[in-house]
């Protein structure tokens, strides 16, 4: 929402549901003008502060918190979290990471081009940037178990759920002895840069801007003001899958992540989103919904920008579909040609070239449509299985605080996954991702209650409750 000033017609900033507020500097001026002028000054001034507080909070964050090889200090780090925002946060945390990684890998592979064999694992520069990650994590941990705020309780347990990956990618980097940037293995992770705006008349007067690249895609971030959400945790299946996506994007193309209930398919596509710093609308379809209500849809998310995800999408007609289709190839097209303007639906509109398409389907259901040739073509898919039920629970159960996380995720996910083989059908019974989040959020909300117990009867009495 947006911050005004009592008695003047000037919008002074823009603040989240959690209360997390980003100040406009200079405010922007809404006197004497009309309404969608000063909406795209808003947008703009809104973009532009993201920008700057991004790369304040990557300054800020190498020169108090990673400002020598010494550990990590608790104090400068909470101090750090404190005073910046958690899309900031996240951000810069992913830049930093980027680059001490790149540079351990260009420190061992002219190690390795001198002839230096490095036998021993922890011998290696990638293995002293990973234990750095662990301790980072550790301090975070602690962090996390302190009495905090409803806001920064979600800014730590957010950027413990991003560090964790980037911890378990220097893991899978060390293991393949990873010593070229090009390195598949390397390149296939979504890396955040810090680099010159091309785009700009001057790009080396102007402000530096995230660009975020995954194998052959490269993707500039949009700086869209999302607030202090959550985030998801990654898997294998999460990186596939977003390597599929990214791709997709890079070939002018839509994506369409397919499977069974419950798989992550909607929060896959927005959790992207959230990293690549774009608005993500998400369309929940039905049989009722025609071509003319879908055009209008796509006509908004081609001139504003914002990434659509049409949840359940063969739900619609599959006489509906086919004209979609036409729909979506004039828009993807027009990408593709870099135009500024195109006919859509009869109509000359503006076209922004950061839109992206996705749709989510579930095959499997009965009486769903099966999606015309022409629209398949159009859509890059990906299947999307049962997620990894015990590295969520170990990383939900560590963002919570708890330090036996490894042992506890195993126990719970097999608790489940035996009730769910074992125990009678019933439709109250619920063994769902979801209500095992739910479970370990209040197994979290116990240990910052001082409950007495251990870590594993404080998760006993969160599954009786």
């Amino acid at each position: 929402s947006l911050k005004t000033v009592r008695n003047k017609v000037v919008a002074e900033g823009m603040s989240s549901s959690m209360g997390e507020s980003v100040a406009f500097v200079p405010p922007v001026q809404m006197r004497d003008v009309s309404v969608e002028t000063w909406l795209r000054r808003v947008e703009l001034k809104m973009r532009e502060m993201m920008q700057k507080r991004i790369n304040a909070t990557l300054d800020d964050l190498q020169k108090n918190v990673f400002d020598s090889k010494k550990p990590i200090s608790r104090d400068k780090l909470k101090a750090w979290v404190e005073r910046n925002e958690g899309q900031s946060i996240i951000t810069s945390a992913c830049i930093n990471w980027t680059l001490l990684t790149e540079l351990a890998i260009m420190e061992y592979g002219e190690l390795h081009s001198n002839g230096l064999s490095l036998q021993r694992r922890k011998a290696s520069p990638l293995y002293k940037v990973y234990k750095r990650w662990k301790g980072l994590i550790k301090k975070y941990c602690q962090l996390v178990r302190q009495p905090q705020s409803r806001m920064q309780r979600n800014k730590l347990v957010a950027v413990i759920t991003i560090e964790v990956h980037s911890r378990d990618i220097l893991r899978h980097v060390l293991a393949y002895r990873v010593h070229q940037e090009e390195d598949f293995e390397w390149s296939r992770q979504l890396r955040f840069y810090k680099e010159d705006d091309e785009t700009a008349e001057r790009p080396q007067d102007a402000p530096k801007v995230c660009i975020v690249r995954q194998t052959s895609a490269v993707v500039r971030y949009d700086y869209e003001y999302l607030g202090n959400s959550g985030r998801l945790v990654v898997t294998g299946l999460t990186d596939r899958a977003y390597m599929t996506l990214t791709t997709a994007l890079q070939l002018h193309r839509g994506g369409l992540p397919q499977g069974p209930a419950g798989t992550g398919k909607t929060e896959t596509v927005k959790d992207l989103g959230k990293g690549l710093g774009k608005y993500v609308m998400v369309f929940n379809c039905s049989d009722g919904l025609d071509y003319k209500s879908v055009g209008r849809m796509l006509s908004g998310i081609a001139q504003t920008g914002s990434w659509s995800c049409f949840d359940e999408f063969n739900r619609i007609e599959v006489e509906v579909l086919s004209v979609v289709a036409q729909q979506i190839l004039s828009i993807l097209s027009a990408v593709a040609e870099r135009k500024s303007h195109f006919i859509f639906e009869g109509s000359d509109i503006v076209l922004n070239m950061n839109c992206g398409l996705f749709v989510t389907m579930n095959p499997g259901y009965a009486g769903r449509s099966e999606l015309p040739d022409n629209l398949k073509a159009l859509l890059r898919p990906i299947s999307m299985m049962v997620p990894d039920f015990a590295l969520i629970c170990e990383i939900t159960l560590l963002s919570e605080g708890f330090e036996e996380s490894e042992v506890l995720s195993k126990k719970v996910s097999i608790l489940y996954e035996l009730m769910e083989k074992q125990l009678s059908k019933q439709d109250h019974y619920d063994f769902s991702l979801r209500n095992i989040k739910a479970v370990l959020v209040q197994a979290g909300n116990l240990k910052r209650e001082n409950f007495p117990g251990t870590e594993s009867q404080l998760s006993l009495k969160a599954m009786r409750d």
